[in-house]
């Protein structure tokens, strides 16, 4: 049987075009929207990339979401606010010491920022949508609506240190409230016994190369959202605090230039698992529960912001800079980790000059002492 060839590209009907590229995923889809004006006509359809956000992030399949989207600006948009990772790598070397003098020098005002700045933002204005993968296959969604707790503009939450526990809200809408669990089904290897575990770190290193994380958050008022998270883990601890646990880190490095004198906070995204079943001897039915998913934002001195500095970050950092090269991401975060080092190092010498001082003080006024009752 004999095969034409296609000679030119316009013989071909759209709708193979379309049945092609609605196959794509984003990336590759915005480099095949560069190599004609067919596929170039083509990718601009909302329905293709609402495809591509429903298959990186099946939370966006849901209706309520679906229409905030729709409201923001549409897929497309949205996709290429999310998709890239937050990168922000202006930590100068000089804003250390403004840093370290914030406590004695910044009043609480001007710690606090501007109230009327405040007054425009709102926590209902933001939206949490989380997914997490694991090999690929999605394990978890959830969308949560505003922020937990923060009803009341002279409330707690505006001056407590802020804190989101994904877990500990429910929502009657999420597909999987109930308790996470992955198995050997999902990709995890068998764990015969946490002695082996202990020894070889199998089980830790395919967590850890396997699971991704994607917290966007959503600003409805300004029609703006980012990814919080950096997809891959930047960090994490074997057996915390206990044999059975693990602790993944992920997160960005968010601007604050207007709101706090570091001018810099860590977005910090805390996964926590636990094998709560190891299978002895031929059993192979290893169990791992996720127990903890929170967000905190600390500045660089390692203190949690409250309520009030964090909804004015967030609603910064939804404009900040973006990449897709995960390099970029890495180096904002070594950026900010020597920025961090040495703070804390002029702190500990400060510290210590001020020890001695004292120490010389009190022999100087010991000696004072005996030589005026002598």
């Amino acid at each position: 049987m004999s095969i034409s060839q296609v000679e030119r590209m316009e013989s071909l009907s759209n709708d193979i075009f379309y049945d092609i590229l609605r196959r794509l995923d984003g990336a590759t889809l915005a480099s095949a929207a560069c190599a004609c004006a067919a596929f170039h006509s083509i990718s601009k359809e909302e329905s293709i990339w609402e495809n591509v956000c429903h298959s990186l992030w099946p939370s966006t399949n849901r209706e309520d979401v679906r229409s905030l989207i729709s409201s923001i600006g549409g897929f497309r948009k949205f996709y290429a606010g999310c998709f890239p990772l937050i990168v922000n790598k202006d930590v100068p070397v000089a804003q250390l010491d403004s840093c370290h003098e914030y406590l004695e020098e910044w009043s609480d005002a001007d710690y606090y920022g501007d109230m009327d700045v405040f007054e425009s933002v709102s926590p209902s204005d933001f939206v949490s949508i989380v997914d997490i993968r694991y090999k690929d296959k999605a394990i978890y969604s959830k969308v949560l609506w505003g922020i937990p707790d923060s009803d009341g503009t002279n409330g707690w939450f505006y001056n407590c240190p802020f804190r989101i526990d994904l877990l500990s809200y429910s929502d009657g809408n999420d597909a999987n409230e109930d308790e996470i669990i992955l198995s050997v089904s999902d990709g995890l290897p068998p764990v015969t016994s946490i002695e082996r575990e202990r020894k070889d770190g199998k089980l830790w290193r395919e967590l850890r190369d396997g699971i991704r994380l994607s917290w966007i958050i959503v600003n409805k008022k300004a029609k703006q959202a980012a990814n919080f998270a950096s997809w891959s883990p930047l960090g994490g601890q074997r057996h915390w605090p206990t044999d059975n646990d693990f602790l993944l880190h992920f997160g960005s490095i968010l601007p604050a230039k207007d709101i706090l004198p570091c001018r810099v906070v860590e977005c910090i995204l805390v996964m926590k698992c636990k094998v709560i079943h190891s299978g002895e001897g031929e059993d192979n039915h290893t169990l791992l529960k996720l127990t903890e998913l929170s967000m905190q934002l600390k500045d660089m001195g390692g203190s949690h912001l409250n309520g009030r500095n964090s909804l004015l970050v967030l609603k910064e950092a939804l404009s900040c800079r973006r990449s897709k090269n995960y390099t970029e991401v890495l180096e904002s975060r070594h950026l900010y980790s020597k920025a961090q080092s040495e703070l804390k190092e002029e702190r500990m010498r400060n510290e210590s000059y001020i020890d001695r001082l004292c120490i010389l003080s009190g022999i100087a006024a010991l000696l004072t002492f005996w030589y005026c009752i002598l």
